[in-house]
């Protein structure tokens, strides 16, 4: 059913562009590339073969480009989940919703989008720089519950084990979203570890950091390491995933995650630098993408 989105809902700037990330459907493809770090979008399209369209907006910068003939665009969100939810909705917008008419288009496109990140590793024996996969996300945050998504059984059930091992104070709701299956058999390889991430709505407290305040979650990155479903782990700590999946899924995309492993806290030890391994995941990502 066509629905109207009023200035207030959908907002555009003066030259009609997607208000935050200040673009129009031309500038961008359908092959998505989501980094965290403005300055990643340079290095990620510093393998194109051509630049088609670049710009910049607040910490949303975009370029479009050509590698290996396929059009691919690379895009940062920023820090955490609030701005996947801004992201992902103003993407999906540009391709789903005609800026003029302000009205849903009648037929979906369908994106494929990779988050390249860092993470923390919750294994051990995990080295650093380390490419894992996600399969799913757990969800700290909190930006799913806004939203009205359907949940498999397996989700559900994955959700369930999940809170009744952790027990968790009543305060944090987590949620579990799958990634795209398709998508994780284009890095399904043995360069990648594939696993369970868990997202946090912060970087200290929420990921079990303890400095001068403390924490009201004890034993929390314990507990995750010792988590398993159906021979499943929880592989790694980051801050945007769970809501990439749950919004992705929601409107219909294809989503998943690699991150680069740049501490193991199990072993408290991080990354002395890690340039030249994040070029190394660039590169494989764009060549499986």
């Amino acid at each position: 059913m066509e629905r109207f989105f009023p200035p207030s809902e959908l907002v555009l700037n003066d030259l009609g562009q997607v208000y935050h990330l200040a673009l129009l459907s031309e500038n961008i493809s359908e092959k998505i590339i989501l980094v965290g770090d403005p300055g990643r979008v340079e290095m990620v399209s510093s393998f194109f073969d051509k630049i088609i369209f670049k710009t910049n907006h607040r910490e949303f910068s975009t370029i479009t480009g050509l590698y290996k003939g396929v059009k691919i665009s690379v895009i940062s969100s920023g820090i955490g989940t609030d701005n996947i939810d801004i992201v992902l909705n103003e993407i999906d917008a540009l391709f789903n919703i005609d800026l003029e008419t302000r009205t849903t288009k009648r037929s979906l496109t369908q994106l494929e989008i990779v988050r390249i990140g860092t993470c923390g590793l919750i294994q051990k024996e995990r080295t650093l720089h380390s490419y894992i996969l996600s399969t799913g996300a757990i969800g700290l945050d909190n930006v799913a519950h806004f939203y009205p998504l359907k949940y498999s059984d397996f989700e559900s059930e994955i959700l369930f084990n999940f809170k009744s091992e952790l027990a968790l104070p009543k305060e944090i709701q987590p949620y579990f979203v799958n990634a795209s299956e398709r998508m994780v058999s284009k890095f399904d390889s043995n360069k990648v570890t594939k696993g369970i991430t868990v997202t946090a709505s912060g970087f200290y407290g929420p990921q079990g950091r303890s400095l001068r305040l403390g924490l009201k979650v004890n034993d929390l990155n314990e507990n995750l390491e010792g988590f398993s479903f159906n021979g499943s782990k929880i592989e790694n700590f980051e801050m945007e995933t769970s809501a990439l999946f749950a919004l992705g899924k929601g409107l219909g995309h294809e989503c998943t995650t690699i991150c680069l492993g740049i501490a193991n806290r199990p072993a408290d030890s991080f990354s002395k630098g890690y340039e030249k391994e994040m070029n190394g995941l660039i590169k494989y990502v764009l060549d499986k993408f």
